[in-house]
């Protein structure tokens, strides 16, 4: 059984390093004195180095090495975390993201970044500062350089964890003239060594001007599990051989603690993994194959229910109840693996942020709530463009530039919050700023001139936003590198109707927008209400269903499949399934009204018989049938029959289209 590649290891740890250092320079900004930032960014930045050496990326280790030395300026105090450096410390962090995804390709963009990053520490009077700072010293440090004796064993997880002997050894001959020799009297007999331990000591004599803060900062990340001495050594003087004896007595007692620590250091190893197994990284086509098996084994498990619900065997109905239990639990687990923190996703957009910022020249406060909320993880993955274009318009379309919100009253810097919560089987992600709002007169105008609204139609304002959403809308003056080109908006569309969502917009003049967006929780396995019109079978997603109540008798025979229903005093507009689906089977009796929401709107859906609640494992529709759009996709039942599912949002969108037009139908004869 072959073990997973160690480069892809590397380039998945590295993805989420620079993800680190990402969000630590962008804190940095805000917080620009904060030690713990300058130090986990400089932590990235030193395991990546050291990582990509051993792992082959030297292309990588050059650069971070170049990136680090000179971002060491700023943990020592010597250079302030300048918005300027940070922007193009951002860039640098793009040019390793450009060098770790295509290793193969030549990327020249490194140099310029560099100098950059020298330009700034000159600037900021780095050289000078360092002058002053050694003519300041005390003539005792400055008398010349000094012996230092480094004797170190790595952890026992060492090796396993990434670190490289060989590059701790080149940074401690960077400092100076090193001498090193290494002990072998710890290695076992080869057939109880551990190939992930390192048994070996190794001991080096370095004689450096530096201090001893900057040898045990070789040391820095791995300090706390590793056995470590540093001593200084003494002159040569008459006494020589006795200090000399006394260093290997002191050495000997180390080494002597190292053998003896050797159990105890096991033991906190073997704590180490067992608390390193508390999660682990697992493929996510593995995830998806899992999910499959689980949805085969819920329609299984549907067949046996049937057959035992027809049998007389008690027997066979027990085991039926007992597997259905389970595989309802395992539906839930498996899913509940899926499911990732939305935070994953809305920390990549401080980034867009903070380019935009610069590039439109407006300040912009970012804020987001919700991270902790949990959504399926492949609809996280088909996010993030959508996201994107909303933002992107938000700040371009949306905020003004300071001098123009200084003028109405607004403060300089506009606010762009992003936030997500759960709603019911639904998770709404809103992206609300308070720009300039949406110009109604603007996009009425458009659309009618595009043909896509007649000239004296009366729609509401919230239809009216939704033409934004139609490709090659866009009502900006001029085209832009960022938008005015009309095709953003329409990948949110074309995405959102993919994940079965929807797109709520609201908007005042001078106040804002509000962008909602309305997700499933998972696109794998849902709870649906199957219903029968005619002789066929339908499935309602159990989360958009409201209520059920019965037709009323008196309900209009000919309305041709639109009316309205009286429910505790609200009208609610409903549709006949029979005439939408052009049924020709006498109809049932007493129909049933299944009332239907999605966002604010409702809608009843007329059926001949509620048969009951079942699992639906969702299967998606071929690509000849992409423009069915009363269909979201299709589900085997327990008969092995297939049931189509409906597509609450487009059902909604229809029945309240019919609402608004006959409201404004009674309007005008009202007047």
């Amino acid at each position: 059984m072959t073990g997973p590649d160690p480069a892809a290891v590397f380039l998945q740890e590295a993805r989420d390093l620079l993800e680190t250092l990402e969000q630590a320079l962008l804190d940095l900004e805000q917080s620009p004195h904060d030690r713990d930032l300058v130090d986990s960014a400089f932590r990235a930045l030193h395991t990546i180095k050291g990582s990509g050496a051993m792992f082959g990326f030297d292309d990588v280790a050059a650069f971070v090495h170049e990136f680090e030395t000179a971002f060491d300026r700023v943990r020592v105090g010597d250079v302030p975390p300048s918005p300027g450096l940070i922007a193009v410390a951002l860039s640098a962090k793009d040019h390793v993201h450009r060098l770790i995804e295509e290793p193969d390709t030549h990327v020249p963009a490194g140099e310029p970044i560099l100098v950059a990053l020298r330009d700034i520490f000159d600037a900021a009077g780095w050289k000078t500062e360092q002058a002053d700072a050694f003519a300041e010293m005390p003539a005792a440090t400055a008398s010349g350089p000094q012996g230092w004796r480094v004797v170190f064993r790595l952890p026992e997880d060492g090796l396993a964890h990434g670190t490289d002997p060989v590059l701790l050894l080149d940074e401690l001959r960077q400092l100076g003239d090193c001498e090193i020799s290494v002990r072998t009297d710890q290695v076992p007999s080869l057939d109880e060594i551990d190939p992930e331990v390192c048994y070996f000591v190794w001991d080096v004599t370095l004689t450096t001007d530096q201090s001893r803060e900057a040898i045990e900062d070789v040391f820095m990340f791995i300090r706390d599990d590793m056995e470590l001495s540093i001593e200084p050594v003494a002159e040569e003087t008459p006494a020589a051989e006795e200090n000399t004896a006394e260093t290997e007595a002191v050495a000997e007692a180390g080494d002597a603690g190292v053998a003896q620590g050797a159990a105890p250091k096991k033991k906190a190893a073997d704590g180490a993994t067992e608390k390193s197994s508390s999660s682990m990284r697992v493929p996510a086509e593995r995830l998806d194959e899992l999910m499959d098996r689980v949805g085969e084994l819920v329609i299984a498990q549907a067949r046996l229910s049937q057959i035992a619900t027809a049998s007389n065997d008690l027997n066979l109905k027990a085991v039926a109840e007992e597997l259905e239990r389970l595989s309802s639990g395992l539906r839930d687990t498996t899913m509940g693996i899926r499911m990732v923190p939305i935070g994953t996703l809305f920390g990549r957009f401080r980034r867009l942020i903070f380019d935009l910022s610069r590039d439109l020249g407006k300040e912009i406060e970012f804020l987001t709530t919700g991270e902790e909320t949990e959504l399926d993880k492949t609809v996280i993955e088909r996010l993030a463009d959508p996201l994107v274009h909303i933002i992107r318009n938000a700040v371009d379309h949306g905020l003004e530039v300071p001098e123009q919100r200084k003028q109405v009253g607004k403060p300089a810097w506009g606010t762009v919050r992003l936030s997500a919560i759960h709603s019911g089987a639904e998770v709404a992600i809103s992206i609300v700023d308070d720009g300039a709002g949406l110009d109604a007169e603007r996009i009425r105008a458009k659309a009618v001139s595009a043909g896509l609204l007649a000239e004296d139609a009366h729609i509401s304002d919230q239809e009216l936003f939704q033409y934004i959403f139609h490709p090659g809308f866009s009502t900006a003056a001029e085209v832009t590198s960022l938008s005015g080109r009309g095709v953003g908006m329409d990948v949110v569309k074309r995405t959102m109707d993919a994940l079965r969502g929807s797109i709520d917009v609201s908007s005042r003049p001078g106040e804002g927008t509000t962008v909602t967006l309305r997700l499933p929780l998972t696109l794998a396995i849902i709870d649906g209400m199957l219903v029968r019109v005619g002789g066929g079978r339908y499935s309602i997603p159990l989360s958009a269903v409201e209520e059920c109540v019965e037709l009323p008798s008196t309900a209009e025979v000919e309305s041709k499949g639109r009316n309205f229903l009286n429910i505790r005093g609200s009208l609610v507009p409903f549709l006949r399934m029979r005439e939408l689906f052009n049924v020709e089977a006498p109809k049932e009796l007493h129909q049933k009204v299944v009332v239907v929401s999605a966002g604010e709107f409702r809608v009843g859906l007329v059926v001949d018989q509620i048969i009951g609640n079942s699992q639906t494992v969702i299967k998606s529709l071929s690509r000849f049938h992409a423009d069915v759009e009363t269909f979201s996709g299709a589900t085997i039942l327990g008969d092995g029959t297939v049931a189509l599912i409906l597509d609450v949002g487009h059902l909604v969108s229809f029945g309240q289209t019919f609402e608004n037009r006959l409201r404004a139908e009674n309007a005008g004869r009202a007047a």
